[in-house]
């Protein structure tokens, strides 16, 4: 099986109204099994994380001109996706809009087979949910980041496998 190693940046897409934006996705083996996840993906080539996040966003959501803040979490997730090994080591950076149209247009293939739906979420939702999301404590992630603000420094989540 192969293994693909990257740099990913995540964005912690929040609205004017702090509901968060997360997509909804499956494995192509397992279609049945779905979650919910942060627009993001690798950076590409000598790009930065930060171009990374701006540019995974405007691919997955149709939504440009988003306002990065600070880094919130890093983590290192391994798991098993469309007949491949991935070992990830993220980045999840504060971004903010104005924008809550979504555009799917620019998705890569990959993401027109595995992406469901996109839905904006308050963190009273998550709260209640019983369905999967990424990060696994992300609820609670949320919570304190729009109870306390952003951390002076990442907050290391460690290593999640899936």
């Amino acid at each position: 099986m192969t293994t693909v190693r990257r740099r990913v940046s995540r964005v912690v897409l929040l609205d004017p109204a702090d509901r968060i934006l997360l997509l909804h996705g499956f494995d192509p083996a397992a279609p049945a099994v779905t979650w919910w996840f942060t627009p993001g993906g690798g950076a590409e080539g000598g790009e930065s994380l930060a171009d990374a996040a701006r540019r995974e966003v405007a691919e997955e959501t149709g939504i440009t001109g988003v306002r990065l803040g600070p880094v919130l979490w890093e983590r290192t997730s391994s798991f098993l996706f469309d007949g491949r090994h991935w070992e990830q080591d993220e980045w999840y950076w504060l971004g903010r809009t104005d924008t809550v149209g979504v555009d799917t247009s620019g998705q890569t293939e990959l993401e027109r087979r595995t992406v469901i739906s996109l839905r904006w979420w308050t963190c009273g939702e998550l709260l209640r949910t019983h369905e999967t999301v990424y990060p696994i404590r992300f609820a609670g992630l949320l919570r304190t980041l729009l109870d306390e603000g952003p951390p002076l420094s990442p907050i290391p989540l460690g290593t999640e496998r899936a």
